[in-house]
């Protein structure tokens, strides 16, 4: 008896479907850690940064400063999760050596960076859609361009997760990735202006700060929201758009050669 194979076309859209389904069940089976915990911490970085730094009374230009902050810590959780959503993912499958039940199916190296970079982005969407929903009990977040909070959320989900699937790939154990989050993930977080706006850093760090894509990508975000923002709206999206091309195409370079990947 002959069982008809399942036709396979210019895309494997079966393969990527699969692939992204498992690395969504992968968090979704644990959504007390990969969701709850992060919109918990975020709602304590709310309530600190508000009472440490003035809270309602204070304003950041004309913005109260709880609705500055807010979209800041919305944006930075998602990239968070996202970069933590793959990279993690990736050093597990190499440690455990079950990295061979994604190589072996027919996914090309396109279709392999595809499937991860939306499994990764996907977790880092829900989280910031589970801290806006808790926020908007302390803080007034109100939509003001729904189209930019759009653009701009799923491009920094995009660009981090690949950046922690690459991570993933390079590092050998878990302390290597440890360094690239802790010094340069955090730093280009904490330089993006998550908390504060960067024309209030001297000069040589405001400088820095407009050749760091994550203020781009929080700038943007932070527009959607309050209408306003420190730098070029279109600017950082042309550069987000740009860093994510340069990083996929970097991630299917790597998946294409086997780098790191094959004994």
């Amino acid at each position: 008896m002959e069982y008809a194979r399942p036709h396979i076309g210019a895309v494997n859209w079966l393969g990527v479907w699969t692939l992204y389904r498992k690395e969504v069940k992968r968090f979704v089976s644990v959504l007390g850690q990969t969701v709850l915990a992060p919109t918990v911490t975020s709602l304590i970085f709310l309530a600190i940064f508000s009472l440490v730094l003035g809270g309602a009374v204070r304003t950041v230009g004309d913005v109260p400063y709880l609705k500055f902050l807010a979209p800041g810590l919305i944006m930075m959780t998602i990239v968070q999760n996202s970069f933590a959503n793959n990279a993690s993912s990736m050093m597990i499958s190499k440690i455990q050596g079950n990295i061979v039940d994604v190589l072996m199916p027919p996914l090309s190296a396109a279709e392999l960076t595809f499937a991860y970079a939306a499994g990764g982005a996907t977790r880092g969407l829900l989280v910031g859609l589970s801290v806006s929903l808790a926020m908007a009990f302390f803080a007034p977040i109100e939509p003001y361009n729904v189209a930019a909070i759009v653009f701009f959320a799923l491009n920094g989900a995009l660009m981090l997760s690949v950046m922690g699937l690459l991570a993933g790939i390079w590092a050998e154990k878990f302390d290597q990735l440890a360094v690239i989050t802790n010094f340069i993930i955090t730093p280009l977080a904490f330089l993006s202006g998550t908390f504060y706006s960067i024309e209030r850093l001297p000069e040589i760090w405001r400088t820095l700060s407009r050749f760091d894509p994550f203020f781009y990508m929080i700038d943007g975000f932070r527009y959607g929201f309050i209408g306003s923002s420190d730098g070029s709206v279109v600017l950082g999206a042309g550069v987000l758009l740009a860093v994510n091309v340069g990083l996929c195409g970097i991630c299917y370079t790597v998946f294409a050669r086997g780098y790191k990947l094959k004994a």
